[in-house]
């Protein structure tokens, strides 16, 4: 009996020894410098660059499906990226069909859901009706009545899905697609210009944090482009 109590601290303190070095550890694994961004491993240029939306703002596009669980499990940690990013970011999403017929008809549901202007309420619950409550929501009818049931107004988006200009936004969108060579989704595209990719061999959710952080490096790298551009530009000769 008389032995424990004058073993206990040395127990303790190897115990708090063992903690202060799997938290220096951690500390030192934490603070490891990412690879830098390389061609044809985190990213691809595009050739020729795409025009954007907003010329005087940098253009990040995800291209993505509601069919898509890789696209649901990605859509919170995405939307939290998109609310921390600085006014010079612009931020847009772009359904792709892939030539599959129910990717398709949620496709015209994302540019229906817009047109009634019921996209920014209900952009995460479709997700959330379709990966986690396995709702059958593929094809018009049904899309339509789980929207009319869950707020949104159900009319307009039946006109909405079926009008020539949603079949022409989504011609616009496949367009889109080739022309940024996008073959998978999620896909995230920066200014037109570079494509970055997840890093191959990694966890699911670990893969798209590195995704974003690979992004964060590529809109630096614009801001130093376009600021390299107007400093020589403002120090060129004026012309007479």
């Amino acid at each position: 009996m008389s032995s424990r109590p004058r073993a206990l601290p040395r127990l303790l303190g190897l115990r708090a020894l063992a903690w202060l070095l799997c938290t220096l550890g951690a500390l030192l694994v934490s603070s490891a410098p990412r690879a830098a961004l390389e061609e044809g491993t985190t990213f691809r240029t595009l050739s020729p660059p795409q025009p954007t939306a907003q010329r005087n703002k940098i253009e990040v596009i995800e291209f993505f499906s509601y069919g898509c669980p890789h696209c649901a499990r990605f859509y919170p940690l995405l939307s939290a990226w998109v609310a921390k990013q600085p006014p010079d970011v612009v931020f847009r999403r772009v359904p792709v069909g892939f030539n599959r017929d129910p990717w398709v008809n949620l496709q015209r549901a994302y540019y229906a859901l817009e047109s009634s202007g019921d996209l920014a309420r209900l952009v995460g619950p479709l997700f959330h009706a379709i990966h986690e409550e396995h709702k059958s929501l593929l094809d018009e009818s049904s899309i339509a009545d789980w929207v009319g049931r869950n707020g949104g107004d159900a009319d307009k988006f039946t006109t909405a899905y079926i009008s020539l200009g949603i079949n022409k936004q989504t011609v616009q969108a496949d367009q889109m697609a080739a022309d940024f060579r996008i073959e998978g989704v999620p896909s995230l595209a920066v200014d037109g210009r570079y494509v970055a990719f997840a890093p191959a061999g990694k966890e699911e959710m670990e893969g798209f944090t590195e995704l974003l952080a690979n992004i964060d490096e590529l809109i630096a790298r614009v801001r130093n482009e376009r600021h390299e551009r107007g400093a020589a530009k403002a120090a060129a000769p004026k012309g007479k």
